[in-house]
């Protein structure tokens, strides 16, 4: 099988260092083995999606010496493989609609019985409000919320491989951490289609992709994708999660306000051999 990574950029902003440090990564592997990088276009989020946010990341990725095959994949294009996938789920009896907003669950995360609010690759963890509720009585406004404590009777727990420096090795998903750790998660949102963490693992296999190559920061959310590629049936990568880009006091640099996008640094009339250096590489 070829080896085949993506970079997968949300067209609602421009690029920084984090993120070229993550695309130079995903393709200086790829050529190395031979194989293919890919370019995804991550825009289910239409209220903040800009074609010439798109058009710029592009741009960028090229001045950055990085090519890919055209047309890009675009998840907005592709809203019948998620609900396929959530139709799956949903036949197996694992998905319920959830009519909780954030405030819900904050308040009932934070109740004096429950303890301590914990948090998870999905956010704060879910305290099961609707878990009783089936999937025929969701409403057009309801979130679609994996049950895992269900779905952890569909078979024995797999694991990953992992060649990230911070977390090399065999990795095995555990029950605990599946129910205490993640919780369930939302699959799907209202006007969005898909979740992010059902888009990823949907697009990957639609794709190819023998590599998942990302920042460290998604590392935990690795545990619910090998999930939902095991409820899925989909074939599975190996990760790499390589270190963040951070300032002078530890901050990640895309998250920065005053974070500078790389088209400043292209009109200051810095060069891509100099970015590579900026980054590490």
């Amino acid at each position: 099988m070829t080896f085949t990574t993506r970079f997968a950029p949300s067209p609602t902003g421009p690029l920084h260092l984090g993120h070229a440090f993550s695309a130079l990564t995903a393709a200086d592997r790829a050529r190395a083995a031979g194989g293919r990088f890919l370019l995804r276009i991550d825009d289910l989020d239409q209220s903040r999606a800009r074609p010439e946010w798109e058009n710029q990341l592009k741009g960028d990725l090229a001045w950055l010496g990085l090519t890919w095959p055209e047309p890009c994949r675009r998840q907005s294009e592709h809203l019948p493989d998620y609900r396929a996938a959530l139709d799956a789920l949903a036949a197996q009896g694992l998905t319920y609609p959830c009519q909780c907003s954030r405030r819900d669950i904050t308040a009932a995360a934070s109740a004096p019985q429950e303890g301590a609010p914990h948090f998870g690759p999905d956010g704060l963890i879910y305290p099961g409000t609707c878990r009783a509720r089936p999937m025929s009585e969701a409403a057009p406004g309801d979130a679609i919320r994996l049950n895992v404590e269900k779905a952890l009777g569909q078979g024995a727990l797999p694991g990953f491989t992992e060649t990230g420096p911070a977390h090399a090795g065999q990795h095995l998903l555990t029950a605990d951490y599946l129910l205490t750790g993640i919780g369930d998660p939302v699959l799907a949102r209202p006007q969005m289609g898909a979740s992010y963490h059902l888009s990823v693992v949907v697009d990957d296999a639609a794709q190819g992709i023998t590599h998942v190559i990302r920042g460290e920061d998604l590392f935990t959310a690795t545990f619910l994708h090998r999930f939902l590629q095991m409820l899925l049936d989909l074939p599975v990568p190996a990760y790499h999660h390589h270190p963040l880009i951070r300032d002078d006091n530890g901050k990640r640099l895309a998250k920065r306000d005053d974070a500078r996008a790389i088209a400043r640094y292209r009109d200051d009339g810095m060069s891509p051999e100099e970015i590579r250096a900026i980054v590490g590489l």
